[in-house]
């Protein structure tokens, strides 16, 4: 009898994601090593803080170093940009004067601008996570009226005080702003796995699509000449909605057809037939795009890459452990080593196969001018990406309405059933009338591996909104264990009483885990926007659902109350 192993292998009966392994484990390798390769080579910066101007009258001397205006920093609040404090860097030489100096602050200390309260509930671990910081991408904000851009060249605003203009990046931009919320379900691995990687995933997608800036004022004709493959969008001049910005059309292309085609034959089912709604190559291949780019790049599709391109590679790495060998669950973590190069499989989802997932949703701020987002000034674009049933809210100045900005991806959306009826015969209905898809609530998520091939997938719904100054007065990003409990309005109505947005985080987490029945995580995220000084003063302020939370309040606290 032969015993050497077949190359041919017929399955009769598979499991849901049984094909994934299967293929995973061939392909998985190579592809592992060249994804290291490429993050490894292109490894952008991620701060936690922002860089702006402090007036130097506001600053004291350090005795203990050189007597400079750059040197003059808080001890308590910031520190300054640079490693080195004996002198400025020449990049920066241009910003330091005798009136202001550059200074970094942590953004998740700055409760004035940013606050953040999570909480456990009555669940034995806390799967949430969260993410704030300034990622590296060029500006992906609409082009400043001509009147703010010659101002800009002349040295910024000058009729803001200097403490309330940002620094540049170091790329010349204004710098982009990041804020994620992520809810993981089955344990903690995906979700911390989006929290640590997926801005990088957004990073590296521009760099690799060579986006330029959406603030470009003049065209270079000579690269435009050596670079035909590079396209200049018209669009960019007269700033119409999508706003496509330069990029290497030609390897972008390259790019989409190859992350479609590992889908198609590492899950097969519903992605057999799946055609990303933002990448443009396939709507070449349609005669036009659905979103109406018929060249260059928009923020939006590099978004809808990296989303998929991080799904995809945390899939590809649980269906590739081998979790039933015994001899290997005994290796150690770092057995796979090789040259200080780890194996991406030993520690994307844990050394065993994860079979959870996460949901997520993440808010990027990219402002015109110099002004930062949250200044009463200043206009700002923002962009939404969105996967599963955490929830983000936007609160009106001029009316103090919750404006939502996300949908719940369920089974109970007719969108979402339209999508997925051709590959998911039974929906199933639980004890509480709620649909779900394989035991699943949500059919949009990260990871998920037993339910991919019916088409539980990344593809974020994106959402961009051009916000006007003061237009609105505070973003809130959330998971479900507070969309769950609380009516929108009852959560914008919450930080509108609060007097920092770190407050107003902490006051709807206190309030949505004293009133809930589940005791699901909760996590909340407030982020500061130009309108805040007048949260109070659209339509009924915070008085329209002050009577229904007082009520809530007090029958949760009431002893008859009957608990399950």
């Amino acid at each position: 009898m032969n015993l050497a192993p077949s190359k041919r292998v017929t399955v009769r009966v598979l499991d849901s994601y049984s094909l994934i392994v299967s293929w995973s484990k061939k392909r998985y390798a190579t592809d592992a090593s060249s994804n290291s390769a490429v993050q490894a080579s292109k490894d952008r910066q991620f701060h936690d803080y922002f860089v702006t101007h402090l007036p130097s009258s506001s600053l004291h001397t350090d005795p203990r170093g050189p007597l400079t205006s750059f040197h003059k920093l808080p001890r308590s609040a910031s520190v300054p940009h640079t490693g080195d404090t004996s002198h400025p860097p020449t990049s920066l030489q241009n910003l330091v004067s005798r009136e202001t100096t550059v200074v970094r602050i942590p953004l998740r200390s700055a409760k004035h601008h940013f606050g953040v309260s999570t909480s456990r509930g009555t669940r034995p671990a806390n799967e949430d996570t969260f993410q704030a910081g300034v990622i590296d991408i060029p500006a992906f904000a609409k082009r400043p009226p001509p009147s703010l851009t010659i101002r800009r060249s002349e040295g910024g605003n000058p009729d803001s005080p200097p403490e309330n203009r940002a620094a540049d990046s170091a790329r010349g931009d204004p710098q982009v702003f990041y804020y994620g919320v992520f809810d993981g379900h089955g344990g903690s691995e995906c979700s911390e796995f989006l929290r640590d990687t997926l801005h990088e995933y957004i990073q590296n997608a521009a760099a690799e699509f060579e986006l330029e800036s959406s603030l470009i004022k003049k065209p270079n004709p000579h690269e435009d000449a050596k670079n035909t493959h590079r396209y200049r969008p018209a669009e960019l001049s007269h700033g119409h909605l999508p706003i496509v910005q330069r990029g290497n059309r030609h390897k972008i292309d390259d790019l989409e057809k190859a992350l479609v085609k590992r889908w198609r034959s590492l899950v097969g089912g519903y992605f057999r037939r799946f055609v990303p709604a933002y990448f443009s190559y396939f709507g070449h291949e349609h005669g036009a795009s659905r979103h109406g780019t018929s060249g260059g790049v928009t923020i939006e599709e590099v978004l809808e890459y990296a989303f998929l391109r991080a799904d995809l590679d945390f899939v590809s790495a649980q269906a590739a452990k081998r979790e039933d060998d015994l001899i290997q669950a005994d290796q150690p973590l770092n057995n796979d080593d090789i040259l200080y190069s780890p194996s991406r499989s030993s520690w994307i989802g844990g050394r065993k196969r994860f079979k959870g997932g996460s949901t997520g949703s993440i808010a990027m701020l990219s402002t015109p001018t110099p002004l930062p987002y949250w200044h009463p000034s200043a206009s700002s674009s923002l962009l939404v990406s969105h996967v599963g049933d955490t929830r983000i809210l936007l609160c009106s100045t001029a009316t103090g309405e919750a404006i939502p900005l996300t949908s719940n991806h369920h089974p109970s959306s007719p969108v979402e059933l339209s999508r997925l009826r051709r590959y998911a015969a039974m929906f199933v209905t639980d004890s509480f009338g709620e649909e779900r898809l394989s035991g699943l609530a949500n059919t949009r998520a990260f990871g998920d591996i037993q339910s991919k091939r019916l088409g539980v997938s990344a593809e974020p719904e994106i959402r961009r909104v051009e916000m006007g100054p003061a237009e609105f007065s505070f973003l809130v990003l959330m998971s479900d264990g507070i969309s769950g409990t609380l009516l929108d309005q009852e959560i914008v109505d919450i930080v509108k009483e609060a007097k920092t947005p770190d407050q107003g985080a902490k006051d709807i987490v206190s309030f949505a885990t004293e009133v809930t029945q589940e005791g699901d995580n909760a996590t909340c995220l407030v982020v500061r926007l130009g309108g805040w000084e007048r949260r109070l003063e659209g339509g009924l302020g915070s008085m329209g659902t002050k009577e229904s939370r007082d009520w809530r309040r007090q029958d949760a606290t009431d002893p008859r109350r009957s608990r399950t």
